[in-house]
């Protein structure tokens, strides 16, 4: 099989209408804005100087129609959720903290108001949410529970025709809450619904927690979370209430209401099966998070891709110092770590076109289906951007330390990416109980209690009947390596095996739980998860395989197929343990995929440049002082 050679240049203009998709047209406006100096990033400022800047940052974004885009027309917005979301991925690009004060003010708060609650809530409040004139919070987690938000134990008890908001003890308190510290004047607030003595789970609650002078509402205790690792220009704070009445009205009741009386109702039945519905429809933030940590790797490679075609260092024989890109090992930190960034973005592309068409009334597979596939991307997503820019920082040595060239500030803001909007490694078993379950109707929480014997009644025997009889393996191994190994077909089936083989295992383990349920799963977590994270890379490789058949430049696409290689074999090399292991690679093809990565590294180098300029970061955002002296 011979493999078409790259041509010599390649515009990255044509790289650039690939990436932008479907909503090319918004990210360039998103770029002309973002290149105005109101969106300079924080240099030397204090937490105070920074916050007010980001909030003059936000208020600079309001003046647009794009925090608008994800709200409902008849209210002034624009009906665009995937523009919303990528209008969100693209602020990765500057401060991170204006990205996340913006995520929480439009996507969380405006988000909940508008997803959670009915028209008497649209019409009060989703106008001055898109314009600021309502600042708000979203009071999700508490110190004792962060990812188990249904056992939250803020109570919201229904008494005298309304709620009475409380905080029980110190392990109830909102903790790291947005917009809390500074400018929050409204919070959405989730508690345990309690009516007639019964607890009908968690809902959310519209509660003031500040007057018009800017003092905490009677009852209300706030505190400033303080100095972080990172985002200081995000005024995250702590929320107490003593026992706050809200009127019955401030319950976002699109999910579950009461009556004057007291009385509950709600559409849909079953407490569990209402909590995942009301989760299920908040995951814009997620996608959100996923994409922006995106953009920051963007931003942290393009910057240590340029500094290696400028730094040198060591001379060659005939006494020329040595471009550092140009040594394998730099390379080898570098371009695979830049292949899984498009390979991710297409995946993100590809998930938030999905968010954008799923219908309010298609299936709720297909709802579960969409909340699994923004879990997992989210939890890679993310993990890679911690990983990516670390590496990105140590191609720049001590420069790369150095504040003033941007990557130790990318470094401190997106480390805590990993934990919020879903701590990753709960999502990847979220992922893992799709694959085996199709999100039953009637499964019941994300204990691992629940889910073992959820597996052992229900679902293990049907999946062992779907996955016991695999494609078969003989074509997988045909062939020379350089015949095999740039063979999408090849690369996707063996994918696609390993997937088939680990879900397996783990429904095998599982059927040992009756038992010990508990025991069982504990015991096969480490199977759970790598479950769900051979599912995820599946889907990106496939993701990246679309993209480039979208590409209409022949050069460009030439191009991007070699970088959809090395994705592919430097996600196949990263376990190669495995692959070895169960039979699926020889020991000497296992060290041919080795070959085969150093080769594309050394045929992608010359195309570096131009695959970080084509991602079309606003140059203010790479001006950094080791690229110029």
């Amino acid at each position: 099989m011979d493999v078409p050679e790259v041509p010599s240049k390649v515009d990255p203009d044509a790289l650039t209408a690939v990436l932008d998709g479907r909503w090319a047209e918004l990210r360039r406006g998103v770029r002309a804005q973002m290149a105005g100096a109101e969106f300079r990033d924080p240099v030397d400022l204090g937490i105070e100087a920074h916050r007010a800047q980001v909030l003059d940052q936000l208020r600079a974004l309001a003046e647009t129609d794009r925090p608008g885009l994800g709200f409902d027309p008849a209210y002034g917005g624009g009906g665009d959720v995937g523009g919303s979301v990528t209008s969100f991925e693209m602020l990765g690009y500057g401060d991170l903290s204006l990205m996340v004060k913006a995520g929480v003010q439009w996507g969380l708060f405006g988000g909940a108001v508008q997803l959670l609650g009915t028209e008497r809530h649209h019409e009060r409040y989703l106008r001055g949410i898109m314009d600021l004139d309502v600042l708000g919070c979203f009071a999700m987690t508490e110190h004792g529970h962060g990812s188990d938000v249904q056992h939250l134990r803020t109570t919201a008890t229904f008494a005298d025709g309304g709620f009475v908001i409380d905080t029980p003890d110190a392990m109830a308190r909102k903790e790291y809450i947005g917009n809390a510290a500074r400018d929050g004047r409204l919070a959405v607030v989730f508690a345990q619904l309690v009516t007639g003595g019964e607890s009908r789970g968690v809902h959310a609650f519209l509660v003031p927690i500040r007057d018009d002078d800017g003092k905490p509402m009677p009852g209300v205790s706030i505190e400033d979370c303080g100095s972080k690792a990172g985002l200081n220009g995000v005024d995250n704070g702590r929320l107490s209430f003593d026992n706050v009445r809200v009127p019955r009205e401030a319950l976002l009741n699109r999910f579950g209401d009461v009556a004057e009386d007291g009385t509950y109702s709600s559409p849909i039945e079953s407490d569990s099966r209402r909590f995942f519905t009301m989760l299920g429809t908040l995951i814009r933030g997620r996608v959100s998070v996923a994409g922006s940590a995106g953009s920051a790797t963007k931003r942290a490679l393009t910057l240590a891709i340029r500094y290696g075609e400028v730094r040198r260092q060591f001379a060659k024989p005939d006494g020329d110092e040595v471009v550092v890109l140009d040594y394998l090992a730099h390379q080898r930190k570098l371009l695979p770590a830049l292949a899984k960034t498009y390979a991710l973005h297409f995946a993100q592309e590809e998930l938030v076109s999905k968010l954008h068409d799923i219908d309010a009334s298609a299936p709720e597979e297909d709802q579960r289906e969409l909340e699994s596939r923004a879990a997992g991307l989210k939890a890679l997503g993310t993990w890679h951007a911690t990983s990516a820019i670390q590496t990105a920082r140590e191609a720049c040595g001590g420069a790369g330390y150095l504040a003033e060239n941007v990557l130790p500030g990318l470094k401190a803001d997106t480390d805590v990416f990993t934990t919020f909007e879903g701590d990753n490694t709960v999502l990847l078993q979220l992922v893992a109980k799709g694959l085996l379950t199709s999100y039953k109707q009637d499964f019941e929480d994300l204990s691992p209690l629940a889910t073992a014997r959820f597996f052992t009644d229900q679902v293990v025997n049907t999946l062992l009947e779907r996955t016991s009889v695999r494609k078969a393996l003989e074509s997988l191994t045909e062939g020379s390596d350089a015949e095999v190994f740039f063979r999408r077909e090849w690369q996707l089936r063996l994918l696609e095996d390993r997937e088939d083989h680990v879900v397996e295992g783990v429904a095998k383990r599982l059927r040992k739980a009756a038992a010990d349920p508990f025991g069982v799963f504990n015991s096969a977590q480490d199977h759970v998860l790598r479950a769900g994270r051979v599912h995820v890379e599946r889907l990106v490789l496939e993701a990246f395989t679309a993209a480039v058949e979208r590409c209409d430049d022949p050069d460009a696409r030439t191009l991007l197929e070699r970088v959809c290689d090395l994705y592919a074999l430097s996600a196949i090399e990263e376990d190669l343990a495995w692959f070895l292991g169960h039979g699926r690679l020889t020991a000497s093809r296992a060290k041919a995929v080795t070959s085969a990565v150093n080769r594309l590294c050394s045929e992608l180098r010359p195309h570096a440049r131009t695959l970080v300029d084509a991602f079309a970061i606003p140059e203010q955002f790479l001006a950094a002082p080791m690229l110029t002296s």
